[in-house]
């Protein structure tokens, strides 16, 4: 790949970088981010209608619609376990 910079860039780079390829690279990868954060922050400002349409919608009306799951699964039928810290997951009630 060819990367045309003005000397006058590549001059200021040089002087503050010793490795000019890496210097780019992290540039490059910092501008990805920023616009992809930029982005992200945009969609939350305006958000598409359908993302408006569900929010208004509220989740407990969304959940009402889904299907019941009754007797999908048993709760009691696994083995209960609890986090410890410096244990990890222990079997028992807490």
């Amino acid at each position: 790949m060819t990367v045309t910079l003005a000397a006058d860039l590549v001059d200021r780079i040089d002087r503050i970088e010793r490795n000019r390829s890496r210097f780019i690279a992290e540039a490059v990868q910092h501008e990805l981010t920023r616009r992809r954060q930029a982005g992200l922050l945009q969609s939350i400002r305006s958000p598409h209608a359908d993302t408006v349409a569900l929010v208004d919608t509220g989740l407990a009306d969304w959940v009402s619609d889904l299907p019941a799951d009754e007797g999908l699964v048993d709760a009691d039928a696994g083995a209960h376990v609890r986090w410890v810290e410096g244990q990890g997951w222990t079997k028992g009630r807490s």
